[in-house]
């Protein structure tokens, strides 16, 4: 009939219908609001961003060859920029000449799910840390893969629970995030490396070592990765520069064996073609303008500094009923609820009373309707005067919930 429109029933494919929305990004929209302090972004600190160097390389790229910054590129990404990456890993131990070979991707992100595009069929097992960083798991879940989550103690994965798993056959990777966890801040001890090596090993899967905030440490000595531990080629190793540089050029980067990074480059060139090849030129003249190491040691200050921060702000405010954990580096805390509380109910209270953004746990787990009262806080993104209004804030409602 003239006037009135017709719905539609959209019919999605069985690789997506079943993805919902972040819960991270609906709990943001909350942020919009200029009154709400959010304790919720993983983002970096604004102040942590060289931007006038970053106006100056970019005015010298544009000067000196602005038709390779527009032009279309290479898959495998900025051929210099990759032999600098190379040569950096390969000193640490995390890139074998000859096995490894290294692709440029846009961010981490696409690293982690390239991975599981190219090593899982429908229904593998793929197995990650219970909780886990929330991306990662809505790109496997878009490949119907079948999701085991493994208890995250408080030095890393449960190793039985681990290899139970593995027991149980089909599985294709296990995906960990080692260095400050997201969203527990945890860091996986050396023993645990060695172990989940050793059962990937003996079991035949792959690991998918994701380490986007391994250059943020506050605290405590550095731990060798597991990528430099394999001698088999069964170890993938992601990174990025969005917590060293800058998220919104989104450039990451993956060191795996040969044949699976040949297979990556044409499953990208389907995807995207190429990453943006300006913001690859841009951290190829970063690395080779900046005193790198000098770089990350004022990171590090700007995060232990706000870390500390908020920690104080926590044991003068929060309720004696609240734990939570001290992280080593990264940008999250993990705070943990009695277990007979409502911890929906307190975030959303948080958000919708006291104008406090926080993320529940349940948004990191296999499947939200999993069981969690924890919840994640994040110190980089928020002021210093934010930090502590949203802590004293916080601390109101959780004693007003849960008592001194």
């Amino acid at each position: 009939m003239k006037g009135l429109a017709i719905i539609m029933d959209y019919k999605f494919s069985q690789k997506v219908s079943h993805l919902q929305a972040s819960a991270i990004r609906e709990i943001l929209k909350f942020t919009s609001d200029p009154e709400v302090i959010s304790f919720a972004a993983g983002n970096p600190a604004p102040e942590a961003f060289p931007t006038e160097l970053l106006k100056k390389l970019s005015a010298e790229i544009f000067e000196e060859d602005p038709i390779m910054a527009l032009q279309y590129s290479i898959s495998e990404g900025y051929t210099p920029l990759r032999d600098l990456l190379k040569k950096e890993l390969e000193n640490k131990g995390e890139f074998v000449p000859g096995r490894d070979e290294l692709i440029i991707t846009s961010g981490a992100q696409q690293a982690n799910e390239l991975a599981a595009k190219v090593l899982c069929d429908e229904h593998d097992v793929l197995v990650c840390e219970a909780p886990s960083f929330i991306g990662s798991l809505n790109a496997f879940k878009s490949y119907n893969v079948d999701l085991r989550g493994v208890t995250l103690d408080e030095d890393g994965m449960n190793i039985q629970e681990l290899e139970n798993v593995l027991k149980s056959g089909n599985v294709k990777l296990i995906y960990v995030i080692a260095n400050f966890q997201n969203p527990t801040g945890r860091t996986t001890s050396l023993e645990k490396r060695k172990a989940i090596y050793e059962l990937a090993k003996k079991y035949g899967a792959m690991i998918l070592e994701d380490n986007p905030y391994g250059d943020l440490r506050i605290s405590g000595e550095n731990i060798q990765s597991i990528k430099s531990m394999d001698t088999d080629g069964i170890v993938m190793y992601s990174r990025t520069f969005s917590k060293v540089l800058a998220p919104g050029i989104r450039v990451g980067y993956i060191s795996a064996p040969k044949e699976i990074v040949a297979k990556m480059i044409v499953c990208k060139q389907v995807s995207d073609v190429h990453s943006n090849i300006w913001a690859q030129l841009l951290a190829y003249k970063f690395l080779n303008n900046v005193d790198f190491e000098k770089h990350i040691k004022g990171l590090q200050a700007i995060y232990r500094k706000k870390c500390e921060l908020m920690i104080n702000e926590m044991k003068k405010d929060f309720s004696s009923k609240i734990k939570y954990e001290v992280p080593q580096g990264g940008l999250f805390i993990w705070c943990t609820l009695p277990d007979d509380c409502d911890m929906p109910a307190f975030c959303k209270k948080a958000v919708s009373e006291y104008k406090v953004a926080v993320v529940p746990g349940n948004a990191f787990m296999i499947s939200e309707s999993d069981k969690t009262s924890s919840f994640r806080l994040n110190f980089s993104t928020p002021t210093d005067e934010q930090i502590i209004k949203g802590c004293e804030y916080l601390g109101k409602l959780s004693k007003d919930m849960f008592g001194e």
